[in-house]
């Protein structure tokens, strides 16, 4: 079902964004909501969820606000800008995530998130 909308509240920030109609989408909406602590790498918030999916069409390099899952480590990744692992103005995951939506508006908010801020992610 496209266009589904989760709230994602991180310390002082909330965002919203829009799933895809992806497999592993559909595990992350049926595992909602969800608490974490987050971590940071480069532009990036990462943290584990109680999801277990294999690679499904992942992409090496992702669009400003993608919301993905990162399949080795069981984490969503909410990307707003760039990584250590960047070449140029590219936004580029550790390793191929499964991009499950993106982000509406202004994805680089996130940048004030710190290190271990807790986030939610909830059926919006």
């Amino acid at each position: 079902m496209a266009g589904r909308r989760i709230r994602i509240t991180a310390g002082d920030h909330l965002v919203t964004a829009v799933l895809n109609s992806s497999y592993t989408s559909d595990l992350l909406w049926d595992a909602l909501p969800i608490e974490a602590s987050g971590s940071t790498w480069g532009d990036e918030i990462y943290f584990r969820i109680p999801v277990e999916d294999e690679e499904d069409d992942a992409q090496e390099v992702v669009e400003m606000g993608a919301v993905g899952y990162w399949p080795p480590g069981q984490a969503l990744c909410l990307f707003f800008g760039r990584t250590p692992a960047s070449i140029g103005d590219e936004i580029r995951p550790a390793s191929a995530v499964n991009v499950l939506g993106d982000i509406e508006g202004d994805a680089t908010v996130l940048k004030e998130v710190a290190s271990g801020t807790n986030i939610r992610v909830e059926q919006a």
